[in-house]
């Protein structure tokens, strides 16, 4: 197995921008997210630890991206940024996530309670969970797995008709494979970044 592992200075350069407006808005961070922030840079680090590549078949090994540091991300022009307007991530749940509605609730709640913390600030509402044969998407038996599987981007087109108008983005979640075109096995989520909608697969 392989781990990457960046050193502090790597991820100093890539995280920490000397742009104005960045800089002004780090020496605004109280004292606890300062602590956080000062987290990604410890080598032991129980928050951030390093990422373990156990195959050649793992995301990052058969499926390379640009590096992208936070400046980038920042001065991207497609980077939506909530407003007092939509300011809320509606959750979607597409079937159930577990043997029963009860589990699936409970699960639902413990995304909502992840989300409302990782995106500190926003709102997370959930929408009520509609069965697959609503969103009258296409679907497949996948050969080699012989999964049910749904397309992804016509999960999406469903998403964008639900969107309420005060939200930031609306997330599909289901326990179905996904994929997004014929000549794939499955993927593990899509979205817009124009249309402030995505969907997981889990």
């Amino acid at each position: 197995m392989q781990t990457v592992r960046h050193s502090e200075h790597t991820l100093k350069t890539a995280l920490i921008s000397k742009n104005p407006a960045l800089v002004s808005q780090y020496e605004k961070l109280d004292a606890g997210e300062k602590r956080l922030m000062d987290e990604a840079f410890r080598p032991d680090s129980d928050l951030f630890g390093p990422i373990t590549l156990h195959s050649q078949s793992d995301w990052i090994t058969s499926h390379p991206e640009a590096p992208q540091d936070f400046e980038e991300f920042f001065s991207d022009p497609y980077r939506k940024i909530p407003s007092p307007q939509k300011h809320s991530i509606y959750v979607q749940c597409i079937g159930l996530l577990g043997n029963t509605r009860s589990i699936s609730e409970e699960y639902v709640k413990w995304l909502k309670g992840y989300c409302e913390a990782f995106f500190y600030g926003l709102t997370v509402k959930l929408l009520e969970p509609v069965p697959v044969s609503a969103t009258r998407c296409s679907f497949r038996i996948n050969d080699n797995t012989q999964n049910l599987q749904i397309h992804a981007g016509q999960i999406l087109k469903f998403l964008k008709k639900k969107k309420p108008e005060d939200a930031f983005c609306v997330v599909g979640i289901t326990m179905i494979d996904l994929y997004p075109r014929d000549s794939w096995n499955f993927v593990f989520g899509q979205a817009s970044l124009t249309d402030g909608a995505g969907e997981v697969g889990w």
